[in-house]
């Protein structure tokens, strides 16, 4: 075993098929340049102690995951259990269920926004718990171990958050197919703004669930034309066309929108960016709450900054992480 391991992962933004990817749809999902850090280190005792400063979440779980609070209350234990379980599901791996480990997590990626935060924290920590074990695994098989993360914290997860924060860049994911990697042919920075409303992932998806089974006949023919959204945005992305790929965005929003999963405030980020400028504008993750994205032209982010903060949003620039998981070196 290692002194010490480091591992980062990077937060993502969903471009074209969010919610339909739950309901076998491919999407279009591109690695940001955000990272969530984990540092893993021996700990005595045979327990897996956990802190997360950006959390304000700090405690200890027994080998058979019984939870002892340290700092936050017994409440943070669910913000904690997917690192848990990304650290036991490794441990196994590596035949190493009785050893003691400690995992300091911090991030940059906004909590419960849309961005992928719970996913990247979880691939950090597993690449990091791996390599503290000394165990060669594969992206795949953190990948494999994020998701099963995941499961504690979404009742369904997609896959797609685990999946680009492992292998970074940009993918087509269709669950059960696995990913397939896109070029893109131009330049790709986004102005993402966040509307600082939490929400929960898992009642959003449930709510399009129960909407589909009122109205199958309906929601299938929008989840159909969110496909038909994503075969065109590879080619829009592949061949550089900015107009295209805005269009795209604009008509994916109009989609969300009429699956409920938009609001007032998601809704007004949207038109601030777009009358700002943006070739294009929509909401990003499950809607609710949590961010929007737009596309601006070249050069004119901080202008769609601007507009998005005067709309009363928290607003910033990002752009495409090339890479996935990696370990930082010591």
């Amino acid at each position: 075993m290692k002194n010490l391991s480091r591992a980062s992962a990077p937060a993502k933004a969903i471009l074209f098929g969010e919610h339909f990817v739950v309901h076998g749809k491919p999407a279009i999902v591109m690695a940001i340049n955000l990272r969530a850090y984990a540092t893993a280190k021996p700990e005595s005792g045979g327990k897996i102690i956990i802190e997360s400063k950006s959390m304000r979440a700090f405690g200890s779980f027994t080998v058979d995951g019984a939870y002892q609070p340290i700092l936050g209350g017994l409440e943070v234990w669910e913000k904690l259990l997917p690192i848990y379980v990304a650290a036991r599901k490794i441990m196994s791996l590596a035949d190493e269920n009785n050893v003691g480990v400690r995992i300091e997590v911090e991030s940059s990626i906004p909590i419960a926004a849309g961005l992928g935060s719970s996913a990247a924290v979880s691939v950090a920590s597993a690449a990091a718990v791996g390599r503290l074990l000394e165990l060669n695994i594969s992206g795949d098989d953190i990948f494999r171990v994020a998701l099963e993360a995941e499961r504690t914290v979404h009742e369904n997860p997609s896959g797609v958050d685990p999946a680009i924060s492992t292998y970074g860049g940009l993918i087509i994911y269709h669950r059960g197919e696995g990913i397939r990697r896109l070029d893109a042919g131009v330049d790709l920075p986004l102005v993402v703004g966040d509307t600082c409303i939490k929400r929960v992932t898992g009642e959003m998806v449930l709510r399009v669930s129960e909407v589909r089974k009122r109205y199958p006949d309906v929601i299938d023919r929008i989840m159909d034309s969110g496909e038909a959204i994503v075969k065109m945005g590879a080619k829009a992305l592949q061949s550089g066309d900015l107009k295209a790929i805005g269009d795209l965005m604009n008509i994916n929003h109009a989609l969300l929108c009429a699956l409920g999963v938009s609001n007032e405030m998601i809704d007004r980020l949207v038109y601030a960016a777009r009358n700002a400028g943006a070739l294009g504008a929509k909401l990003t993750g499950a809607g609710g709450g949590g961010c929007i994205i737009a596309l601006p032209p070249p050069g004119k982010d901080n202008r769609i900054v601007e507009a998005i903060e005067g709309a009363g949003g928290r607003a910033f620039t990002t752009c495409m992480s090339r890479e996935g998981v990696r370990i930082e070196e010591q």
